[in-house]
């Protein structure tokens, strides 16, 4: 019988004790810190992550940093930017030279966020702008250029205000 009253009064105990541990789960500085700081949207997030990723790609072609070109790229790419990059035709080709690239729209697309840009290419007295998409996804843990094309989406303009 001292037993079962034994094992009541642990019972009874756990449960008068599990109100008090369980008060502690999601209180607290952790719990202030996340409503102080919103997380952002999951589509803001990859908008903002591509533009960055090709900026970041844009400013290495300005500067001719093929290092910093290459780290914005997928893995599975870098085999053949290193095999093309500063070739003839190469996005960093010694007589290319980048005076203006603007990104023009960032829209979600089928294979990732489609990053539309204009870049202007000088060579000699040659100056010739042309639209590429740039589609930048997700590898693992972080964004990168997972391919690039002639073409781009048309400009998105803000909505007028009302």
């Amino acid at each position: 019988m001292r037993a079962t009253h034994r094992g009541l009064a642990m019972t009874a105990a756990a449960f008068v004790l599990l109100p008090a541990a369980l008060a502690g789960c999601g209180s607290g500085d952790d719990a202030d810190e996340q409503t102080a700081t919103p997380q952002r949207a999951p589509a803001e997030e990859a908008a903002t992550r591509s533009r960055e990723r090709v900026q970041a790609y844009l400013d290495a072609m300005t500067a001719k940093d093929v290092a910093a070109g290459r780290s914005q790229l997928c893995a599975v790419l870098h085999d053949g930017f290193d095999a093309a990059a500063t070739g003839p035709n190469g996005d960093f080709a010694d007589h290319f030279q980048v005076p203006q690239a603007t990104i023009t729209d960032v829209r979600s697309g089928q294979r990732g966020q489609e990053v539309s840009v204009s870049v202007s290419v000088t060579a000699g007295k040659s100056k010739v702008t042309r639209p590429l998409v740039f589609t930048v996804t997700r590898d693992g843990g972080d964004w990168c250029i997972a391919s690039e094309a002639p073409g781009g989406n048309p400009a998105t303009s803000p909505s007028p205000a009302s």
